[in-house]
């Protein structure tokens, strides 16, 4: 069964300067500033394509298409709620949202695309990478500090890596291709790193099918969507979940 957890929406961390004060060490955040997935960021599958699964699939969380329309979802078995702002799934524990709903889920639906696309253009942007071309697009094994990674081509994690700073501390990692996690490999977080503040900029995700971690471990991932329909096992959008663990 492919088993998709719900992400939660990303906190942005406000920062205040004040003249005379010393912040502590540890409230100091290391690497780039984070960035703000805004409405975006209420949704497990968010795309402006479509949503087709088939086979055993879970998805804890909403999901939603726009500017499309419901049909673009294929595989769920969609049932209309009384209001028609939302559907409901047996294979979804969330709501199913789409652009030709009843308002104010078009306008909803139409704010979080917007968000989506800010927080892409956001994360791609970035520039002073910490890195460029690292391991020639394979990081498996690696430990890696917080900063901003850049590839011009696509990042394979054959094993585990592991991603070690403190609870304020943000990567970003721009791949200009696709990001491909081996069936077994996880994002491994030391020293406090939090999923929240990891964000994989990218063309596609793709996760061999396998069980995703609970609720707590997540991963904020933003991708440029296709204009096509995918399985759901790989098309996991921009705040999607990868299997990783947390070392003290």
């Amino acid at each position: 069964m492919k088993n998709f957890k719900k992400v939660s929406i990303l906190t942005v961390v406000a920062f205040s300067f004040v003249l005379g004060l010393v912040l502590p060490v540890a409230t100091l955040a290391a690497g780039p500033a984070s960035v703000n997935l805004g409405a975006s960021g209420n949704f497990v599958i968010l795309t402006k394509s479509g949503i087709s699964t088939t086979g055993s699939t879970s998805i804890t969380g909403d999901i939603g298409v726009s500017p499309i329309a419901a049909t673009a979802i294929t595989g769920f078995g969609l049932i209309a709620d009384a209001s028609n702002t939302f559907s409901t799934s047996a294979i979804v524990t969330g709501k199913v949202y789409a652009a030709n709903y009843s308002a104010p889920t078009p306008a909803t639906m139409t704010t979080a695309v917007l968000d989506m696309q800010t927080a892409y253009t956001d994360a791609a942007g970035r520039t002073g990478p910490t890195a460029t071309e690292l391991g020639a697009g394979n990081i498996g094994g690696m430990t890696l500090a917080p900063g901003l990674y850049k590839w011009s081509t696509g990042v394979t994690i054959p094993t585990d890596v592991t991603l070690s700073g403190g609870a304020n501390d943000v990567w970003i990692f721009q791949i200009a291709q696709n990001l491909n996690i081996s069936s077994g490999a996880k994002i491994v977080l030391m020293g406090g790193a939090q999923a929240a503040n990891i964000f994989w900029q990218s063309r596609l995700f793709r996760l061999q099918p396998q069980l995703l971690p609970p609720h707590q471990h997540r991963l904020q991932l933003l991708h440029q969507l296709l204009a096509l329909p995918l399985p759901l096992h790989q098309l996991l959008p921009h705040q999607t979940r990868a299997p990783y663990s947390k070392l003290s």
